[in-house]
């Protein structure tokens, strides 16, 4: 039996005031289901989450400032955990990911269980 550990895809676009027609969501949307549903047919999908564009920043003197981060002109717009075997195989998933299409960016990172 394969060793599986967890991965985090962080997805990152740039800001956009335009919005998409509807045969581009309907697009949008086919894509990532497709690919969502290749790893869930894995069974290596955990979870995944969009992640809207309302929010605040609270910095370490917990001053709120009302807003989302965008850094590098590119925003967080969503993320997925995975289980894979390795990095490198993760990165290759990672590789399919509609959200390069469109522009954006995938970072993959290893994740540490907290302990409590």
């Amino acid at each position: 039996m394969e060793n599986l550990q967890d991965f985090m895809l962080l997805f990152r676009m740039q800001p956009s005031n335009e919005q998409p027609t509807a045969e581009q969501l309907t697009t949008m949307q086919q894509q990532w289901g497709a690919y969502i549903g290749r790893i869930a047919a894995q069974a290596k999908l955990v979870s995944t989450s969009r992640l809207g564009f309302e929010g605040n920043l609270i910095n370490s003197s917990l001053a709120v400032t009302n807003g989302i981060s965008v850094a590098n002109n590119e925003t967080l717009t969503g993320n997925m955990v995975v289980k894979a075997t390795s990095l490198q195989e993760e990165t290759e998933i990672a590789k399919g990911c509609p959200i390069l299409a469109l522009g954006g960016s995938v970072e993959v990172r290893n994740t540490i269980p907290m302990q409590s």
